[in-house]
């Protein structure tokens, strides 16, 4: 594996297996971190609607293909619904998000979370999956859905004969394993995303992820990415300092042992690092 190692989803398209995630940073923030990342290598980056940094992102991406030659194409650009607000709602949500991105397309767009009820949900997937055949979206997906949601679309795309979700972006790391999820999303040939896989910092002391941390020299934070890409999740780590940037991306000179990835599974305490939606309506 590498910087630009892909993962390639159930519609062909490929996913680099590390990203570059952009929450709570916007304006000078996020395209400065942005153009930092893909000055390392990463050629992911991760975006929302709900972030309000798409157009930083975007100008962020643009500038720096520009400036290196780097075609559109070699970059791939997530970003997410906001609302869960009807059919034209989201339709309107999909196209304002690629005027500000800038991009003219999306690599992938993913519902953001199943807040809404059932048919809300529904009507968000309907319309992704018309933007999605229009071309304006090339990968589809959801994030931070439980099992009963999950299982809504996929009778929901049986029935109506549309796609299925690519891509599911959650909360996972070892203090929230979620393997119900993890093991459903996979019987479905859904890639897992791991959103928070720094755990946000709040385990960096724990000693285990200290004690791995000394074996291997490596930062807490490049033995939490490891463990991530070798459970075969996306990783899209955070942060605002040009430093970490490049060290997030420097995991792929080591691996864990088998041992330890059954040891971090099992430090499992169901911890949720920002919101987790999975249990609503």
């Amino acid at each position: 594996m590498n910087l630009e190692s892909p993962i390639t989803l159930r519609d062909g398209t490929k996913i680099p297996i590390l990203g570059f995630g952009t929450y709570e940073l916007d304006g000078k923030d996020a395209y400065n971190a942005v153009t930092w990342a893909l000055e390392a290598g990463y050629r992911h980056i991760d975006s929302a609607e709900w972030y309000e940094n798409e157009q930083d992102c975007g100008r962020a991406i643009s500038d720096f293909c520009q400036k290196h030659d780097v075609p559109r194409s070699n970059v791939f650009f997530t970003t997410k619904l906001k609302y869960n607000n009807g059919y034209q709602g989201v339709t309107r949500s999909i196209q304002k998000s690629i005027d500000k991105c800038g991009l003219g397309y999306i690599d992938l767009y993913l519902i953001h979370g199943p807040i809404g009820g059932k048919n809300a949900r529904l009507e968000s997937w309907r319309a992704i999956c018309e933007a999605y055949k229009a071309g304006k979206l090339r990968s589809i997906g959801i994030s931070t859905f439980g099992i009963r949601h999950m299982q809504e679309i996929i009778d929901f795309c049986t029935e109506t004969d549309l796609p299925l979700p690519s891509v599911h972006q959650i909360d996972l790391h070892p203090f929230q394993v979620r393997s119900d999820i993890v093991d459903f999303s996979k019987r479905h040939g859904i890639v897992l995303e791991a959103w928070a896989p720094l755990v946000r910092g709040l385990r960096f002391k724990h000693p285990s992820i200290v004690s791995l941390s000394q074996k291997y020299n490596k930062d807490p934070a490049q033995i939490l990415l490891r463990y991530s890409l070798q459970k075969g999740y996306v990783a899209i780590p955070k942060t605002s300092s040009q430093k970490r940037v490049v060290s997030n991306s420097q995991i792929f000179d080591f691996e864990l042992e088998d041992s330890e990835m059954q040891h971090l599974d099992g430090l499992d305490e169901a911890l949720v690092t920002d919101w987790d939606p999975t249990d609503c309506d």
